[in-house]
């Protein structure tokens, strides 16, 4: 592709005079100094294309590689883009094709109507293993064949994180291919001093999709030998249930899996997250909201500090 580059229309001698001069003179005499450098020996010239004249430029478009004359050889070598790539440059990262728009569908949310899993990465942050200073959660969330469905940040101040830990209120914010914000997660602070059994210690998550639109609720219900929630819809009516694993016939699940180092290290979770191709979509979208009020509540480790002695 060839570019027209706009040059500026010939003026008479007086006015190009008058827009060239520099506010200090110039000499046109070379300054006087002592030079210690002795030239070598002229070496052999590199030979002119054929059919081109001399003093000839060859064009080249922006950006290409220029061409490279060996000596005493007759054709010129030009390295080609793409075959010697650049080093130190980030991979690309590989998105879900994005959907068609669906009626009924709140926005973004076509990604999950078709799929029946997908996978939560959690970032790891070095920072953290290092100082103990709490960071804002990041996450990755994947297809079964590694391309990128959404970007989970989690955005909260430093002081909150770092004085309430994984009791943390928070507000989770899911973005997609675009950086468009298509779901908000808020998670309100729940005393933990009162009664388990009590209300007003359980813990609660609010989902939004799109952002200031609430879809539902996970509700903490409190019982004495497993973690158990409750999928609520905007009213607040219990939908579905989400226990412990116990055999029973389910219709999804929620599955911490092993992420080597990362996981024994730092904070670094894989969850992967199960339902059928067929659920509801704001379903689908309230049980990815309960994979993140899990982590916080179970996986979200306070780390360790290092004794005064």
């Amino acid at each position: 592709m060839s570019g027209v580059v706009p040059t500026a229309p010939e003026q008479p001698t007086g006015e190009m005079e008058n827009q060239t001069i520099s506010p200090t003179a110039v000499s046109d005499v070379p300054p006087d100094y002592n030079s210690h450098f002795v030239p070598g020996p002229g070496g052999p010239a590199a030979p002119t294309p054929a059919g081109l004249p001399m003093g000839y430029n060859i064009p080249q478009h922006p950006g290409a590689i220029p061409l490279y004359h060996p000596t005493g050889g007759a054709h010129p070598i030009q390295y080609q883009p793409g075959k010697y790539p650049m080093t130190n440059q980030p991979a690309p990262v590989m998105w879900m094709p994005g959907p068609t728009p669906m009626p009924s569908c709140p926005p973004g949310l076509e990604y999950l109507a078709q799929l029946d899993n997908i996978h939560v990465l959690q970032h790891f942050e070095p920072l953290e293993l290092i100082t103990g200073f709490e960071t804002n959660n990041r996450y990755d969330i994947k297809n079964n064949i590694d391309q990128m469905v959404y970007i989970v940040t989690e955005d909260t101040d430093d002081y909150t994180r770092n004085a309430y830990r994984n009791l943390r209120p928070f507000v989770l914010r899911v973005t997609d291919c675009l950086g468009r914000e298509i779901m908000t997660m808020q998670r309100p602070f729940r005393c933990t001093c009162c009664c388990f059994c009590c209300s007003c210690a359980r813990q609660e998550l609010e989902v939004q999709c799109p952002p200031g639109v609430t879809i539902g609720f996970v509700a903490e219900h409190w019982n004495l030998c497993r973690a158990t929630y409750s999928i609520q819809n905007q009213k607040k009516e219990n939908v579905m249930r989400v226990n412990s694993l116990d055999g029973a016939s389910n219709i999804g699940s929620i599955i911490r899996k092993w992420n080597g180092f990362l996981s024994t290290m730092g904070d670094a979770d894989h969850f992967e997250i199960r339902f059928p191709l067929d659920l509801d979509v704001t379903m689908k979208a309230m049980i990815f909201g309960t994979c993140f009020l899990i982590d916080f509540m179970y996986f979200e480790r306070t780390p360790t500090r290092r004794s005064s002695r």
